[in-house]
């Protein structure tokens, strides 16, 4: 469901001319100019996309999903995908952990760790921790801070970053404009102990606005030993120089340590899903998120907006890390358990991006261009293979000061971006656009186990990147839409460190560059509402690793450009409405059908063989992924049932069916979930939420990751509740 925004200026100047005029017909020295108080308000529509411009982005012809989180029955508290984006046909989920630490999703056959295929946001700012290095998001604000999200698949790519996946932005709440002061607390209980307390206050004050929060979460875990604690705060102020000019500082913080329990083969998990292989480890990222923004609006048809924000901070871990068949217990020889391994990220990524959006006639209709620059400055620091202490806390002390990788990966770039709005008939528009990245990352730094000369050095970004989108009304409430649009993915700091001696990185590696294409139709028509598209992703230059032998006959692994992929597929969104009385139900269906393969690549095998993949899927792509719920709304009162289907995956490019030894290879079965949530809204100051998790209790896994948190099964909860009540004053 679409939430269109609305602002209402209500202005006393006539009101009070009035009263004066009754008093005394001839005397005004009563009257009184009051303060005009703007109200922003968001209403339901028929529609589930956003509108064609929204602040200085323009997307006319692109599919976009816009969900509103006070609108839906969710739950919110533990930042659950499957509900939260049930609505939004083919979003991958992969659950981690279950303490809602982080948001872990994709699209069209992308990879879904930590989102780092979207360009992440937050009102606007990224959040990727380095677009460069590691674009995965560790940034993890409270969706109780949230307002609603924002999200534009691939072919809206040009404006905000080059990532197959497209833009996923959080817009926050928004200060209270009635009140100098204002509080909101939202309590929540659940599960494993779980305790989590948002407290936000805001207001505006003249031409002062502000919001900050602060919340604190902890909570046991579904399986043995497992554990989260979690911090996140803000401090919000804006200041509105004149009707034309405001400027915006934030600084917001998230933390959280998870005490990880570690993976599980396959006979492990068939034996008991809740079991723990470790009791040692801990994940740790620390992140910080200052920004300032300038908005301008020079004339009803120009806006500029200048934002220059950073993501600062670290990511820690400490690990025993083996495979889950290497036990982690006590050493005979030291009576003692093994050392740990430490590693340290700290990032230092700058951002500057200034954005101009102009309206202009052209002929009877009107003409938009966005247009801008991205100035990126980036540092990441990477400390790996640190020999860490044999205790059993979080602990990132080393008992030798000596690491085993001390790399920086430094990145300058800078890009430029155009795209505009053609309309040359009232059904019908066109849009174009361009994308120009240049720039480049050096790598320099020590790895103990490794020649430095062997280590690539710098890597050039320097190309354009073309767009084209179409839009066509036959009439209000129609559409049909196409688009393409180039992408591509920088290398990242993975795919570049060698892991042994054994291993070489090409010289000439490249990053990988392909296009999004997709044309749908979308609309309501009474009760019916709906949104149905075809899309393809095409990636060339995928990395991946070879077997190799040198002048000597030594075999050595090879990182490289290995093969291209395609994802192809449709992906369904329909929803019917109805009411009786004063109830209203509402059912829909978001379903995803996807065939993702290799068109070509060879990639080493455990035997040190190089075998064609031509033909075999992609990892982690499900042919079908479907969500189908319910709602029935009664006054303040509302109930959804959501069943969820995934089908099966492969965790390999080799497409290996049967499990290893560690659970690292072999098929992710398909699986189906129900989850129960209900609002209650008392008043508007006072609402109840809960929710109702895995409701069968069903055992399940969504992926086999090859790397962090250790290559194996990491089993998905089983039943969970919570609940919540939301306060406002």
């Amino acid at each position: 469901m679409k939430i269109k925004s609305y602002t209402t200026l209500f202005s006393f100047i006539c009101f009070c001319i009035a009263v004066g005029a009754q008093k005394n017909k001839t005397d005004s020295s009563n009257l009184k100019v009051l303060r005009a108080v703007i109200v922003n308000s968001y209403l339901s529509t028929k529609k589930q996309n956003l509108t064609d411009v929204v602040g200085t982005y323009l997307y006319t012809g692109k599919k976009t999903e816009l969900i509103s989180l006070s609108n839906i029955d969710a739950d919110i508290s533990m930042k659950s995908a499957r509900q939260v984006f049930a609505k939004s046909p083919g979003i991958f989920v992969y659950d981690m952990d279950g303490g809602g630490n982080q948001v872990n999703i994709a699209s069209r056959g992308l990879d879904p760790h930590r989102g780092w295929e979207f360009n992440i946001r937050k009102d606007g700012i990224i959040t990727n921790s380095d677009m460069y290095g590691y674009p995965a998001s560790h940034y993890s604000m409270p969706f109780e801070s949230i307002e609603r999200i924002e999200m534009v698949k691939g072919t809206g790519s040009l404006q905000y970053g080059a990532q197959y996946g497209g833009m996923l932005n959080y817009v926050s709440k928004k200060p209270d404009s009635s009140k100098s002061i204002s509080l909101e607390s939202i309590q929540t209980v659940g599960s494993y102990n779980m305790l989590s307390s948002y407290n936000a206050l805001s207001g505006t004050r003249g031409n002062l606005s502000y919001y900050v929060y602060y919340y604190k979460k902890s909570r046991g875990g579904y399986r043995n030993g497992e554990q989260t604690s979690s911090i996140a705060h803000s401090a919000m102020i804006r200041y509105q120089l004149s009707t034309s000019i405001a400027i915006q500082a934030e600084w917001s913080r998230s933390s959280y340590l998870y005490k990880i329990p570690g993976q599980l083969n396959d006979e492990m998990f068939m034996k008991d899903p809740k079991q723990s292989t470790r009791n040692r480890n801990y994940f740790n990222p620390d992140i910080h998120l200052p920004s300032i923004q300038i908005e301008w609006k020079p004339s009803a048809t120009t806006e500029i907006k200048l934002v220059s924000s950073a993501v600062l901070g670290t990511r820690n871990s400490v690990l025993f890390d083996k495979p889950v068949n290497i036990r982690d217990t006590i050493n005979t020889l030291t009576a003692d358990y093994n050392n740990r391994q430490v590693d340290i990220d700290r990032f230092n990524s700058y951002t500057t991006e200034l954005r101009l959006l102009q309206q202009y006639r052209l002929g009877v209709y009107t003409g938009i261009l966005v247009s801008g620059l991205q100035y990126m400055n980036n540092d990441l620091h990477r400390r790996q293979l640190g020999k860490g202490t044999t205790g059993n806390d979080f602990d990132l002390s080393l008992v030798d000061p000596i690491w085993g990788r001390d790399v920086h990966l430094k990145t300058n770039n800078i890009a430029f971006f155009a795209e505009n709005k053609w309309q040359f008939s009232r059904k019908m528009e066109f849009t174009t656009g361009i994308r120009i990245e240049s720039g480049k990352t050096n790598m320099d730094g020590k790895i103990s186990y490794y020649p430095s000369h062997d280590i690539p050095v710098q890597l050039k970004h320097k190309f354009p990147l073309l767009g084209i989108g179409w839009l066509y009304k036959p009439n209000d409430k129609m559409q049909w839409y196409a688009g393409w649009s180039s992408s591509y993915r920088p290398m990242v700091f993975k795919d570049l460190i060698p892991t042994s001696i054994y291993e070489k990185v090409d010289p000439a590696i490249q990053d990988s560059k392909g296009y999004n294409a997709e044309m749908g139709f979308r609309g309501s028509n009474g009760l019916l509402k709906w949104d149905i598209n075809w899309f393809m992703l095409k990636q060339n230059n995928r990395f991946g690793t070879l077997a190799k032998t040198d002048a000597s006959g030594m075999l050595y692994t090879y990182r490289t450009n290995t093969g291209n992929s395609i994802a192809s597929g449709t992906e369904v969104f329909i929803q019917y409405d109805w009411q009786i009385l004063d109830t209203r139900f509402s059912l829909f269906t978001s379903t995803a059908f996807m065939n993702a393969k290799y068109v070509s690549g060879l990639i080493k095998n455990a035997n040190n063989q190089n075998v064609n993949i031509k033909g075999n899927y992609i990892e982690s792509a499900p042919k079908i992924i479907s969500r189908n719920g319910a709602t029935i709304k009664q006054k303040g009162l509302s109930f959804t049932f959501l069943y969820s289907y995934t089908s099966s995956t492969y965790a390999d490019a080799l497409n290996t069916e049967t499990p290893n030894a560690t659970g690292a290879v072999g098929k992710v079965p398909a699986y189906d979930l129900i989850d129960l949530s209900t609002t209650c809204r008392f008043t508007k100051e006072l609402e109840l939420r809960a929710s109702i998790n895995n409701l069968l209790n069903k055992q399940y896994f969504t992926k086999r990751p090859m790397f962090y948190p250790g290559p194996g099964i990491w089993p998905s909860d089983g039943r969970t509740f919570n609940l919540s009540i939301d306060i406002k004053l």
